[in-house]
């Protein structure tokens, strides 16, 4: 059952600086990003109403449908794909998003690369780990991150910001942003995008900066 926007936006505030006291964190360093994705235009609007600045999309077409006006009418808006991107949609992510949460394989690093020297923009890059090495979900494995991360900067030229991961389904997540926070630190990257609705207090206590809400704030998609 679908609550308001305003109050899912309130509870969700509310539990982030509870998670961030109780971990000897500041809540002003966990970035929210309202997880927007299938929620039509007026729901968003409710949610930068409520003063939320920080989206994420998972689809670079229904991000253009969106977003453009939005971001013209609020220029402090931040927009995060979150999602797969495939080479072919590049470009536009590139002119739309802030951020990128899902540079997973080299032919992404190199056509990245090749677009933010064209452009000139330059957005936040998250390398997306695998954690759980599941064979049907995207992402780097554990055992590769290293170099790839390497293969990232010194062969492409990329600046890498962070890690992101998504923990598999039924299985505690703990492990999973442990894991993902141990290969930030030895590669000497700041960012975790990590946890959503069901487990994001527990990734503030694992050390996530960056944690993907929906549900909790849009309530139930149809």
């Amino acid at each position: 059952m679908s609550t308001s926007v305003k109050n899912g936006l309130q509870n969700v505030r509310a539990a982030i600086e509870h998670a961030a006291a109780a971990n000897g964190r500041e809540a002003a360093n966990i970035t929210l990003i309202a997880v927007s994705k299938t929620i039509p235009a007026e729901r968003i609007e409710e949610a930068l109403a409520a003063g939320q600045r920080v989206f994420g999309e998972n689809r670079v077409q229904e991000a253009k449908a969106k977003w453009p006006a939005l971001k013209a009418r609020y220029p402090d808006l931040e927009l995060h794909l979150i999602g797969p991107l495939q080479t072919n949609k590049v470009r536009e992510a590139l002119a739309l998003c802030d951020a990128i949460h899902a540079l997973d394989r080299e032919s992404l690093a190199v056509t990245l690369a090749k677009e933010i020297a064209r452009a000139g923009r330059k957005p936040k890059l998250f390398v997306e780990v695998n954690t759980g090495s599941e064979a049907s979900k995207a992402g780097v494995a554990p055992a590769d991150a290293d170099r790839f991360i390497e293969t990232c900067r010194e062969r492409h030229g990329l600046a890498i910001a962070g890690l992101m991961c998504i923990p598999p389904l039924g299985e505690p997540a703990a492990p999973h942003f442990t894991l993902l926070a141990k290969i930030a630190e030895r590669n000497g990257l700041a960012l975790l995008s990590m946890g959503m609705s069901a487990d994001y207090e527990e990734a503030i206590a694992h050390g996530a900066t960056h944690i993907r809400v929906g549900t909790a704030i849009f309530g139930t998609r149809a």
